[in-house]
């Protein structure tokens, strides 16, 4: 058994840090990560628990009292789609209607737990209602900094929560900035800096893997922006596969829009930084991140899955959220970008159908009711 204890560490100076240390970022202002942890197997998984809290156990320190709403056990459905037929993870099951209720349950919980009374979290929508959320479950005072041209629904959300809105001019990379410089006042929870997040997110892992009857899916593919749920994903995985409870590691397909496509630039080039493409404006702006902070890592976790990445136009996610209306499933544009990728991947032999491939649908489409109001108009 793994004794070793549990530390953040900054993976580009490989420095650690103790988990009691009240910070969100290293000393060289890198984004950090925790130690490998050991994983778990069946019967560590607290089966009376409805909610990712059913996989406590996987966690690198005891939440003593978690701040629950029961996220996670959303519901997988199967789907034909032309010549393959993927299980579709419907995201928008969790409270706020996305999937980082994940990782805000566990972040929030243990910031709760560590005498952290107020939080600061910049974000397109989602990720803000979730933070405003469970920061309101915890009794927690939370201020949210979003930019300008954020869908008025999902500002509408975090309002209801009872967050502090504070919204920011300029592209999504300012209300990241204005953040960091509040950041000396008010614990910086960000979603895309704080290692814990991912801890909740990586238990979309543990349960696809209680889904399929505690096998690994051969493929999973997921719209990605920062790339919480890609590192989620490999971290989540990863531990299954050291605690000998999968044999292999699922191959990790992320879909970005054309118009803001930096980890597939990097990708296709074969490098670890930054690689110029022009961006622009995207139906799918909660992927919509410039220069993601985990770029390397995320890379890194392609290329040891033998990953893939796709470049979604904007006529084929508005058509891939038309075709998955048409089965029942009414996603945001963001989620949609995944499903747009299923033929594309599908033509290229990436993924077959006899394969287990697994979709994630991150958001409903209740979260951009202006943009489905105008296309499914009469």
């Amino acid at each position: 058994m793994n004794t070793t204890v549990p530390r953040y560490i900054d993976p580009t100076t490989e420095s650690t840090y103790d988990l009691s240390e009240r910070r969100w970022r290293s000393d060289d202002g890198n984004p950090m990560l925790i130690t490998d942890l050991p994983g778990i197997g069946r019967d560590d998984i607290v089966s009376s628990a409805r909610s990712i809290w059913r996989y406590q156990a996987a966690l690198p320190v005891r939440i003593e009292n978690p701040i629950s709403l029961g996220e996670g056990c959303t519901p997988l459905v199967q789907r034909r789609w032309g010549s393959v037929e993927p299980y579709f993870k419907l995201e928008w099951f969790n409270p706020t209607s996305s999937f980082k209720d994940r990782g805000a349950s566990v972040m929030v919980s243990f910031l709760k737990q560590s005498g952290i009374q107020s939080l600061l979290e910049d974000s397109s929508g989602n990720g803000g209602a979730a933070i405003a959320a469970y920061g309101a479950a915890a009794e927690l005072a939370v201020k949210i900094l979003a930019p300008s041209y954020t869908p008025a629904p999902k500002v509408a959300q975090i309002r209801a929560f009872g967050a502090n809105v504070q919204l920011v001019d300029g592209p999504r990379e300012e209300s990241e900035n204005e953040a960091i410089r509040q950041s000396s006042s008010i614990f910086y929870a960000s979603h895309n800096w704080h290692p814990f997040f991912l801890q909740g997110t990586k238990s979309l892992a543990y349960e696809l893997w209680e889904d399929l009857g505690f096998v690994a899916p051969d493929n999973i593919v997921i719209p990605a922006g920062a790339g919480s749920n890609v590192l989620g994903c490999y971290i989540g995985f990863k531990e299954l596969l050291a605690a000998q409870q999968i044999k292999k590691m699922p191959r990790l397909l992320i879909a970005q829009p054309l118009n803001c496509s930096p980890i597939d630039a990097s990708f296709c080039a074969g490098i670890d930084g930054p690689v110029a493409r022009a961006v622009s404006a995207t139906i799918a702006e909660g992927t919509a991140i410039k220069r993601p902070i985990r770029l390397r890592e995320i890379l890194k976790a392609l290329r040891e899955t033998n990953g893939l990445t796709v470049a979604i136009t904007e006529e084929q996610i508005a058509a891939a959220v038309r075709r998955l209306a048409s089965n029942g499933l009414y996603a945001e544009p963001t989620a949609a970008t995944a499903a747009a990728a299923i033929d594309l991947l599908s033509e290229r032999g990436v993924i077959k159908p006899t394969e287990a491939t697994v979709v994630l649908l991150t958001g409903t489409g209740l979260k951009s009711t202006q943009f489905m109001t105008d296309l499914f108009a009469a």
